[in-house]
């Protein structure tokens, strides 16, 4: 995928004062980065209030690479939503309308760096490679999610709430100590985490090891404004990118609905990591517009206005707006990414329907590579439980 390092383009015009941003649904006027507007007009670059200077200089290949990210990850979280709906899966956390905070992010990310995920970064993990198919045998059951973080720099999903930004951060200082920051080729960190995320003691105590240790981390707020059913004002009293002054690194906040903006803040801080610059705090703007997950109703909390207010924002309506005013595509271009993520789709339902029902007793093949005493002894109680119903009625 694209460089997309600083740089300059002739696609739009230039702001130099301050980020700026689109209204919010409840009518505030946040300050954010913004490179592309949700009519799909470019910004050639902002310069936030620190003097960085965030643009990106993509070739048409490239915002088309964008473009088909973008529609895929969210027709295989779709899909994922169907499969649960139908019995397939025990549960989803769908990314809907964060599909721009996560690609934009992932793309930004060079092959060294790590990323610690929670649960409902598909699209990060899509753009690292990962077969979307890992985290649906996590969700049926079947595993444990299965890839290898160290193949793929991408920790396994975490549930606990806000738990892998204290891994992420304990990582981090591990790279600092071995001598991998510094210059270009140097490692940085990434841990993800919601607004509701960030009132967890967890997240707090990654923020101050983090900036006492200057670890070369990015901590990734996608704030989409609701922390299950409680809404982002029962959070905070101050927008959350600025928390990060009072543990001593910047903080920024970004276009969550905005890919281009996503993707060269990120670039930006992570590579201010690697050179051993410390972390960064970004708040990624955004909105889920599915629920939490799917044993969520969020029309108990949250109202059809907007609902409807945050989808005149959707990041895929706005990418594809910006590729036709510049012609970077046809009609036949859109039909055919469409039909690719169809297919993926249909791909993927078809092999977890195909995925095995696991025998009771492998949960236990994995938890030591050696194995223990204890665990032969639960496990031979287990599986006495198990025979235990063997002719009955049960």
């Amino acid at each position: 995928m694209a460089k997309g390092d600083r740089g300059t383009t002739t696609r739009g015009r230039q702001t130099t004062a301050r980020p700026r941003g689109p209204k919010a649904a409840g009518g505030n006027e946040p300050e954010l980065v913004q490179l592309l507007t949700p009519e799909g007009e470019r910004v050639e670059k902002v310069t936030g209030p620190d003097g960085t200077e965030y643009t990106v200089d993509f070739t048409d290949e490239e915002y088309r690479g964008l473009y088909r990210d973008l529609v895929i990850v969210r027709k295989l979280d779709a899909e994922a939503t169907a499969l649960q709906r139908q019995g397939e899966l025990g549960i989803w956390a769908s990314l809907l309308g964060q599909e721009a905070a996560q690609v934009g992010s992932g793309r930004a990310l060079r092959p060294q760096d790590m990323a610690f995920p929670t649960y409902r970064e598909h699209g990060v993990l899509y753009c690292r490679g990962i077969d979307p198919i890992m985290p649906l045998g996590l969700f049926r059951g079947v595993d444990q999610g299965g890839w290898d973080p160290n193949e793929f720099k991408f920790n396994m999903y975490t549930i606990v709430i806000g738990a892998q930004t204290l891994h992420a951060t304990g990582y981090a200082m591990g790279v600092t100590m071995d001598g991998k920051t510094g210059g270009d080729d140097g490692e940085a960190v990434i841990a993800y985490f919601g607004d509701g995320a960030t009132s967890q003691g967890d997240v707090n105590e990654a923020f101050v090891w983090a900036g006492v240790f200057n670890a070369p981390m990015v901590f990734f707020c996608q704030n989409n404004q609701y922390a299950i059913s409680e809404p982002l004002e029962r959070q905070t009293r101050i927008p959350l990118y600025q928390r990060a002054a009072g543990f001593g690194f910047p903080g920024i906040r970004v276009d969550g609905n905005d890919v281009l903006a996503t993707y060269a803040v990120t670039r930006a801080a992570l590579d201010s990591a690697r050179h051993g610059q410390g972390p960064t705090l970004i708040e990624a703007y955004t909105y889920r517009m599915g629920a939490h997950t799917t044993s969520d109703d969020p029309t108990r909390y949250r109202i059809a206005s907007e609902v409807e207010a945050w989808q005149a924002k959707d990041p895929i309506a706005r990418v594809r707006a910006f590729i036709e005013k510049q012609q970077i595509a046809d009609a036949d271009f859109f039909a055919e990414i469409d039909e690719q993520a169809r297919r993926e789709a249909v791909d993927l339902r078809e092999r977890v329907l195909a995925m095995p029902d696991p025998q009771p007793d492998t949960l236990f093949d994995h938890v030591y590579p050696n194995g223990s005493p204890l665990l032969d002894a639960q496990r031979d109680q287990f599986s006495r439980y198990l025979e235990s119903f063997e002719g009955s009625a049960h």
